[in-house]
């Protein structure tokens, strides 16, 4: 299966999500959030690095989990330049929404 070009809208939003998960994982190690998260320190380095611009859904869910952070508010931080209005009035799901 050959995957597609990522376009610069993802790119930027996987570049967002990336910076929002370096804030909100402050002084915490890489290591125990990763470890916390059941993913591996590499993985959470490329996601906040922007190198993996477009992670797997239960990747972020676990993620943001540890850091206490909201699927909604994830979507709403990284996705506000794109669109310029919430989350809500997509009409789909937090999952949805980061799955695409």
């Amino acid at each position: 299966m050959v995957r597609l070009p990522l376009t610069p809208a993802e790119i930027e939003r996987g570049q967002r999500l990336g910076a929002l998960l370096r804030r909100a994982r402050g002084e915490r190690s890489m290591l125990d959030i990763a470890l916390d998260a059941r993913v591996s320190p590499e993985t959470l380095r490329k996601i906040e690095s922007g190198r993996v611009a477009t992670p797997a859904f239960p990747t972020i869910a676990a993620i943001a989990d540890v850091l206490g952070l909201s699927l909604d508010a994830v979507w709403a931080e990284i996705s506000r330049p794109d669109r310029g209005v919430g989350p809500a009035s997509s009409g789909h799901s937090a999952r949805e929404r980061l799955a695409s």
